[in-house]
């Protein structure tokens, strides 16, 4: 109750003439890091007094949303992404990151980078920038539409292994009740620092978003955030 009596406040406060601002960002749907990395922009905007809201889409289709300007940017993707969409801005600091992992439901290996698994048949979800980086010029990629559907031909052997965030990979797996099959190799691939995009058009809100993400690396309270997020979609039921 005090929640919504405080939103009423600062409401009327505002007044008519100061309506709050709201940024529409594309969203890989069924990525579970996509969710954390949401709502941990979700804190970095609010204290810009910025509402956003999220555009759940496939990894292709996002990016064709974003470049083009009908969503206002992309929550979290690689450092090298406005090498390919110059229309996207990168904000800096990083927001996140992520580990890249190999799971499978029949082989047992160490992992010592993306060679390591040149020789396998690979599952990686479309869309994805590190994983199609990663797997470039192999010679027997699968591009999945989405993680739950990758999981799924893992556990049908249509692929000896697939690629995917660690995290987002253990939720998924977790979800489908595949943990007695599929499971993932050590240790991950890497850890890629991701960045939050916004369109060119935002130019002027990109230091903006920048200096308030440095405030929150720096204070520890995004490390934090991470974190939290990360024990709550593990535990969800």
């Amino acid at each position: 109750m005090w929640r919504i009596v405080v939103v009423c406040l600062s409401l009327i406060a505002a007044g008519p003439s100061q309506a709050q601002q709201v940024i529409r960002l594309a969203r890989i749907a069924d990525i579970p890091d996509q969710y954390v990395g949401g709502e941990m922009l979700r804190a970095v905007y609010a204290k810009l007094n910025i509402k956003l809201e999220f555009e759940d889409v496939p990894g292709k289709r996002a990016l064709a949303l974003s470049s083009a300007g009908e969503v206002d940017g992309e929550i979290q993707r690689i450092g090298t992404l406005s090498r390919d969409y110059p229309t996207l801005i990168q904000v800096t600091p990083a927001i996140n990151y992520i580990e890249p992992a190999v799971f499978t439901a029949k082989l047992h290996f160490d992992v010592d980078g993306w060679n390591s698994i040149r020789d396998y048949s690979i599952g990686i979800v479309r869309g994805v920038g590190s994983s199609e980086a990663g797997t470039r010029g192999m010679s027997r990629v699968t591009a999945t539409t989405s993680l739950e559907n990758m999981v799924r031909m893992l556990d049908a052997d249509r692929f000896d292994v697939m690629v995917t965030d660690l995290f987002s990979g253990l939720v998924a797996v977790r979800k489908l009740n595949l943990q007695s099959r599929i499971y993932p190799l050590s240790p991950p691939l890497e850890r890629i620092n991701i960045y939050h995009h916004l369109h060119e058009r935002h130019r002027d809100l990109v230091p903006k978003v920048g200096k308030v993400i440095g405030q929150m690396e720096a204070s520890g309270e995004l490390a934090s955030l991470r974190e939290a997020l990360v024990r709550q979609v593990l535990s969800a039921p």
